[in-house]
């Protein structure tokens, strides 16, 4: 259970609003199962040692391996207590690990996991427009910048150049055929 026992009413309300954002958010590439309140619908590992994070990936292929953990904070939740007993446990799992937290709260979350030496892969900030909620990542470990794949160079149009050999020599490349050159035709004469 979270240090935070008992959020106010409106932060809680506002916390697993961003949770069934997330879920929908990422239905695409996971099965996302979620834990809202108090909720405990998705559990990481079982036993007593199980974690309920807020927002649990799976793969949808078959075996359902996990793929990553999400965790979602207010502004009183962001605090020394709820890292060491909840961010720290999610950090150890061998996935992905993404925090989110109020953009006011972005430089205390970060400290905290400086201070406590918490690996977070993600750290996205979120706040509301009217009835939208807005993410911003604003901090991607280096090992998930690493993982990330790159952008393969587009291939240029021109002809491919052939790689030399040796004993061999280049032949210079094809000119293009020229049209054919008409003839100018005479004025006939008229009879």
């Amino acid at each position: 259970m979270s240090p935070i026992l008992v959020r106010p009413v409106r932060e809680q309300l506002e916390h697993d609003r961003v949770i069934r954002l997330l879920q929908a958010r990422s239905r695409r590439r996971y099965e996302a199962g979620i834990n809202p309140g108090s909720e405990h619908n998705v559990a990481v590992g079982s036993g007593p040692s199980a974690l309920y994070p807020d927002v649990v990936l799976q793969s949808t292929e078959r075996g359902h391996r996990l793929q990553g953990v999400v965790e979602v904070e207010t502004g009183e939740s962001v605090n020394h207590l709820e890292a060491l007993a909840q961010w720290a446990h999610f950090a150890k799992l061998r996935v992905p690990f993404q925090l989110y937290v109020p953009a006011g709260m972005v430089d205390v979350a970060r400290r905290l996991c400086e201070d406590n030496q918490i690996q977070v892969t993600e750290i996205w900030s979120f706040h509301f427009i009217g009835d939208q909620a807005r993410f911003t990542l604003v901090h991607r470990s280096r090992e998930a910048v690493a993982a990330l794949p790159r952008k393969r160079p587009v291939p240029s149009t021109a002809a491919p150049r052939r790689a030399k050999t040796p004993g061999r020599t280049a032949k210079p490349a094809a000119r293009p055929a020229r049209k054919a050159a008409r003839k100018p035709t005479r004025p006939q004469k008229r009879r």
